[in-house]
This record gives C-alpha cells, structure tokens and sequence, in this order.
C-alpha cells in the first residue's frame, strides 16, 4: 500500500492544480446533447471533449482558422473570434453516418465507439428501462449478441465468441472484478451487479488484453455506475427514483431506490436494491427430458422424495439478493476530480439446480447442492487529472475487493455435510493517462498492479453427532500478483482513416502453500513466475458518411491462475495432479474484419471474426522428480499437471440489421454464428464446450406520444449430439435425450411482448408478457430450463 500511496502523491505533483483552462462545449444542433470525444484543432494543436463534452481549447488561442469535427457529425470551420463570440459553444450538426455512443471499455478513457477497430455493443441506462431485465446476466443476453448459460436461476456465465468464464473479463468503473479463483467451468460472479445501478454495459468483443490484462481473450464487458450530478452555480440539484417490479414465472418481488444530491463541488448519491425470486417455472411444451417432478425433503433424519403439486416448477432453484452502493464525488477544480465508491452485494444460499437432477442407483444423488451466500464488497478511490504537463486528461485509481463464496452438499441419506468456503482479498492499483499531440496522433500509457490473496477452508459436518472436523480445502492458501505497463498510440490519417495499435508487458507471480495434514505429496509449495507481452494493431476506414469498415489484429492471454495450480489437487481414481511450475500464460490470436453502412433508415453491419488459442492449460500425465506415480493417499497414483499443451480454434460471423422511421416504427436483427475446436489428451479433436450454437434476436416496435410497444423473439439452433463437446456428452442430466438416447440441445424460441407508457415526467409504467407461447426450452449448455409463459410489471418514479 506504500508503493500505491507514493504513486497516487507522485502523480498529483504533476497537475497543474492552480491552471487555467478555457473550455469550450461541444454539443448537438439536434438535441443540445454534448457530443464526448469531439475535436477541436488548428495550428498543429487539437483539443478533444471529455465525457461531459467539454474541451480544453487554451492551446488554440489566437486562431484563424479552426476545425470542429466529430464521428457522427458534419465538420465545421471557425475561428478564435468565432468562439469568444459564441461563448465557448460548439454547436455540431449531425451527418448521415452510422451513429456510434461514448464508450470506455476499449481504452479506459471515453471515446467514440467509431474510432475503435472491435465490435462493441452498447446498452445504456435508457435501454435498461426498457429491457426490464432481473439481472445483469439477463440484460447482458438481451443484448441478441452475448449468449448467458446458467446451472440455476441464481447464475448467468456470459459466453463470447466461444469464451467463457475465465477467459472472459468483467470490469466495473474501471477496475478488474475478475479473481485468481476464476475457473475455467461457468462463473454467476455477473449477478453481483445491479442493473438498476448501472449508467451503461459494454461489451467489446474479441482480444482486451492491452488495456485490460490477463483473461481477457474472447472479450471484456465493462460496467458504469451510476454517477452523482453536481449543482449548478449556488444552486443544489436532487435527481434520483425508485422502482418496483414483479414477475409471474418465479414471483419476483424487486424494489429499488437511488437519489443524488450534488453542489458546485460536492456530489453525493445512494442507491439500493432488493430482489426475491421464488423456484422458477419452465413452460408446458417441450422435451419431456427437463421435467423433475420431485426433490427431497428431510424429515427427522431420513432424506425422502417429495412429489411437487406443480411438475413445472424447478426446485430448489429460489433465491434473495442486496445491492448497496454509495459514491461521494469532490470536484476541486476544472482539472481534479476526486470519487469515492463503495459497492456490496450479497445473496442468500440457492440450490445449484443441475447436480439435484443427478441420479444414482435410481434414487436422488444429492440431498443438498447449494452455493452458499455469494458476497462482493468494493471500495473505489479514483483521481481525474486534466492539462498536465505530460498527459490530457489521466485517472490514478485504487481499489480494494473482498469476495466470499461457498458450496455446501451432502449425499442423499448421507450424514455428512461437506462446506468449502473461499475467500478473495483483491487490491489493485491503476494509472492511465492519454495526450493528444498535432497532426491527429494520440498517445495512452499507463500502469496496473494487482494483488489477490486467497483464503481456503474446508470442514464436514456430521448431522447425527453434531461433530465438525476440519477437511480438504477447495484450494490452497495463496496469493496471486500481477504487475503490468502499456503503451497505445491512435493516428487519424485525413478525416477517413484511423489508424491503433498498442503494447502490453504483464509479469505474473503465484506461490501457493499446501497443507501437509490434507495433502499427502512430497512438496508443500508452488510458485510462479513468469511474463506476457500481448499487442494489437487496429483500422477504421471510413470512405463515405455511409460506410465505416473495420479490421482488427490482436493477442491476448491468461495467466495460471490459483484455480489452475490448487484445485486440481482433488485426488480420482488412480490419478492426483501436481503443481507445474513452468507454466506459462495461454495466448491467443485473434482477428476480425467488419463492413458497416447506414441509408437514411436503415443499418446494416457484418463482422468475421477467427481465433487461435495456443498453449492452452489442460492436464496432462506428467512426472515428479522423475516418476510418473506416487502414492497418494495409499493408492498407486499416475502422476498429471495442468500443462500449456492444446490449441483452441473458433471461427465466427456476427450480424446486425437495425431500421428505424421517423414515424416512430423501428426492428432490429441481431444473429451469431459460431464454430469452436479444441484438442483432447489422445491429439483428437472435439467440437468447443464454449462456442454457443447458432442464436439471435429480432424485434420490432413503435415509439407513440407518450408510450412505447414491441415484440421481439429470442432463438437458438440445435445443437447434435455429435456437435457436443465430448466432456459434455455424458452430462444427460442436463440435455435432452435424442432418438438414440444420446445428450444434445434442442432448438427453440420465445415470442415476448413488452410496453412502457409514460404517466407523466415522473412516473413510468412498463409491462409484458413473455414466453408467449409457454415452451419448455433450456438454453445451450444450461442446467437450468427458461422461463415459461410469464407476466411482468414495473412502476418507476423518476424526479
């Protein structure tokens, strides 16, 4: 924590605090909204607007000629004279070029999604309200372009261009959410998020490694909060508003509530959430396969099945969640800015729906398999600079996180009860900075250091005698360190080219400590040590106003992390698996190319994508000081590591259609193709786990005075039995059964309608229906079946 409190004094020695900057504002003819990431330039000197559309225009003093221009937006000249006598106001009037929105997750720092070479999808607060989703994994699958695969309705792994989980990256306002404990199965760690509290969702799809770290291969999906409004002049400003919402399916019960008070320098805003859900019921017309009419109940000290009166119903599948935030922002000046953010979340325990479909001997397999209560706690410290000597704009931020996360199960009749318990302490420290410099060029760098210290405990409980003894953990005491610095530079050649490319050197440290009382192996430690260096290169080529085309060359990777190196030490049969301390990071090797064109009511967009995963972490057989058994636990054992050993290919097309009329008609297509391989222990290849089938989404709607409807279907394709990866096939506790009795993924769809009426300025009123025509579906890969025929409604007052 010293080194981050030398780095935060260090870098506020270099603002200029007592500086004057002229800025000017830049905002739309249309509408009057401020257009972020506009440029002002002339003289070899360029000025661009931040988020809140200002611009530091001091360095073009005195100009004769001056250019405003922006992605989106018609340029325009003017001078010096010009702006003094406008008073700083830039006004801009839009072109007929595909409209991009203010997005940060592929530089850390605001920007135009137009000037990035990858595919982002954007979802801001507005679509939010109009969504209705009760997650952040279901507002993220009703993107049409992100696929959410969930083993119980407390859960939600987003799956991207045939990545998943670990090789995935979540960040919110910025900082790394993603722990040394990732594994590479499904994660619900997306749940934590409110999307009540949430400002705007991005997802950039393919490599983030450069900006974002190790993990970060298929994509990153970065969250902004809610921010706090300050007051205007002497005047304070109270914005907030509360929702409540309800649905059918799994008798939601939502309520939630954000204001914010804001000054001339002071900003404060608090915002909470709570939601209940009840078992979730899945429709009346689909595979047979998906129905368990029964679960088990425990009366006195004997498990029993227990028929249910409605077979429909997937129990236990209910749960209750808390999201808490609180953000205190000081403004100092034109050029410092100071925020404070504290976040927790917290759910109850809910049953992990697909290991109580598990059979054995024709009885339950389990009598208990739940996640105990999933926590995330985080305080954000962060530090916006403007006008330094070495940087435009800069943002110095320091988090700390604390994870907590459990699994409890017992065997059906069993008197043991077994608990793992993890927790994750995660501190990370970052710095970016971004300087613009003549002739359109602008440079970014910046520093990252992470820290996550692992604490495991294990103990089972006998239900008869009461008597708890400690057991195995999940994985072994450690820490996980990663130290990071990168460098990306962006060229605007003419007005039509925009020319990225970027640099990255990570160096990782793990060392993880064994107890010899729980692990019966000749060592009690490991340790890494180890380095990546990752890059991209990116163009945007922008012919006309009407076209915009996009080619993409990037690296990313994913460091072993503490789930890589301990878990595996879980003895079976005749094989334990040890610690491989060359391991090095996977790497993969992504490309994508898109073409984008817009007509006055209509855009079209088309992106190929292909990835190479090399060096990809699986166990193997392996040797210990020469042999390649031990005995382990008094039984002969073959000896396996996790080792960089396989390749990974996936190959995949994304398309978009969206129209619109300015009578207020509009529909959208979205649809996703994807083909993934990897290779197996014997050099055979198997078809991806991760690479969703073939889904998408349509809709079309109509914007009236005062009110909103539209209709919109979700699909999938089937997924064969022979198209299953094969560590899938046997998973028929999940899948439908096909005419062979073989495991596969059926096709299917929901139809859905939905509405919004506008009471007032105030009040909205939304409501839909969902699931139409009430099929039983269950989505690719999926312990848990959607939703079937199910009625929703919210009321929401904004002031």
């Amino acid at each position: 924590m010293k080194l981050i409190s030398i780095a935060l004094i260090g870098a506020c020695l270099v603002c200029p605090i007592c500086a004057h900057a002229q800025l000017a504002k830049v905002i739309n003819t249309d509408d009057g909204a401020v257009i972020p990431g506009a440029t002002l330039s002339g003289g070899g000197h360029m000025a661009i607007a931040d988020a809140d559309g200002l611009a530091d225009v001091s360095a073009l003093k005195g100009q004769l000629k001056l250019e405003a221009s922006a992605l989106g937006y018609k340029s325009r000249a003017l001078s010096w004279a010009e702006l003094l006598s406008d008073s700083f106001l830039v006004e801009l009037e839009p072109a007929h070029i595909i409209m991009d929105e203010v997005v940060v997750s592929a530089s850390r720092l605001p920007e135009w999604s137009g000037q990035v070479p990858g595919r982002i999808r954007t979802l801001q607060r507005e679509d939010i309200a109009a969504l209705q989703p009760q997650t952040m994994a279901d507002l993220l699958g009703f993107s049409g372009e992100v696929f959410i695969q969930k083993s119980q309705q407390g859960g939600g792994s987003p799956m991207i261009r045939g990545y998943a989980a670990n090789r995935l990256l979540y960040a919110v306002d910025g900082v790394r959410m993603n722990t040394a404990i990732f594994r590479g199965g499904n994660l619900q760690n997306v749940i934590s998020l409110d999307a009540f509290a949430t400002e705007q969702a991005e997802v950039l799809f393919g490599p983030g490694s450069v900006m974002y770290g190790s993990d970060a291969v298929g994509g990153v999906m970065s969250f902004e909060t809610l921010s706090p409004v300050y007051g205007r002049g002497s005047n304070s400003e109270v914005r907030g508003g509360a929702t409540l919402r309800g649905a059918t399916a799994n008798a939601e019960r939502t309520g939630h509530f954000h204001a914010s008070i804001g000054w001339e320098k002071w900003a404060v805003l608090t915002s909470f959430t709570y939601n209940s859900f009840g078992h979730l019921r899945q429709g009346r017309h689909g595979p047979e396969d998906y129905l368990k009419p029964y679960f088990v109940q425990r009366r006195d000290t004997i498990d029993e099945v227990a028929f249910q009166e409605d077979p429909l119903e997937q129990r236990p599948t209910a749960y209750d969640q808390f999201n808490l935030m609180q953000k205190v922002h000081f403004r100092a000046n034109e050029d410092i800015e100071l925020r404070y953010a504290f976040h927790y979340s917290a759910t109850s325990p809910y049953g992990r729906y697909d290991r109580h479909n598990r059979m054995r001997q024709g009885a339950p397999r389990y009598a208990q398999w739940d996640y105990g209560p999933q926590e995330w706690m985080m305080n954000h410290l962060s530090a916006s600079f403007r006008n330094g000597p070495l940087y435009d704009r800069a943002r110095i931020s320091l988090a700390h996180q604390q994870f907590g996360e459990s699994r409890i199960d017992r065997g059906f009749n069993s008197p043991v009860q077994r608990e793992r318990v993890e927790r994750v302490a995660a501190l990370s420290a970052n710095a970016d900075f971004e300087k613009s410099w003549p002739d359109g060029h602008l440079t970014r760098y910046g520093l990252e250091w992470v820290r996550n210290d692992v604490v495991s405990t294990g103990t089972d409980a006998d239900l008869f005698t009461g008597a708890i003894a400690p057991a195995a953990p999940r994985y072994p005491q450690a820490s996980w360190q990663s130290m990071a610095v990168y460098l990306a530079h962006r060229v605007e050649l003419a007005s039509a080219v925009t020319l990225q490319g970027g640099l990255r050197y990570n160096h990782y440290v793990l060392s993880a400590e064994f107890d010899p009382g729980f692990y019966d192996l000749p060592f009690r430690s490991a340790d890494l040590s180890n380095g990546a260096l990752t890059g991209s290169a990116g163009l945007v080529w922008r012919p006309t106003e009407r076209w915009a085309l996009r080619t993409n060359l990037g690296t990313a990777f994913r460091s072993p992390n503490v789930d890589d190196i301990g878990k595996v030490f879980d003895s079976e049969p005749g094989a334990v698996t040890v610690p491989n301390p060359g391991l090095k990071a996977e790497y993969a090797w992504s490309a994508d190319v898109g073409a984008a064109h817009s007509w006055e009511w209509l855009e079209v967009e088309v992106t190929g994508y292909y990835s190479y995963l090399d060096r990809a972490l699986v166990r193997r057989n392996f040797s210990l000081n020469g042999q390649d058994s031990l005995l382990y636990d008094g039984v002969l054992s073959q000896v396996q590591a996790i080792q960089n050993a396989a390749a990974g290919r996936v190959v995949g097309l994304q398309g978009r259609v969206e129209a619109h009329s300015r009578s207020g008609f509009r529909a959208a297509l979205h649809l996703n193709w994807q083909k993934g391989e990897e290779e197996l222990d014997n050099g055979e290849v198997s078809p991806s786990r991760h690479a969703a089938p073939a889904f998408g989404q349509a809709q079309v709607g109509y914007a009236g005075e005062g009110f909103e409807i539209s209709l919109w279907a979700q699909a999938q394709a089937e997924r064969e039995a022979e198209g299953l990866a094969v560590e899938e096939r046997g998973k028929t506790e999940i899948y439908a059964l096909d005419a062979e009795g073989r495991a596969y993924a059926p096709a299917w769809y929901t139809l859905n309608v939905r509405a919004r009426v506008f009471l007032s300025a105030s009040w909205q009123l939304s409501a839909g229906l969902e699931n139409l025509t009430d099929q039983r579906y269950r989505p690719y890969s999926s312990g848990v079946s959607g939703p079937g025929r199910n009625f929703f409604f919210s009321l929401t007052a904004r002031f």
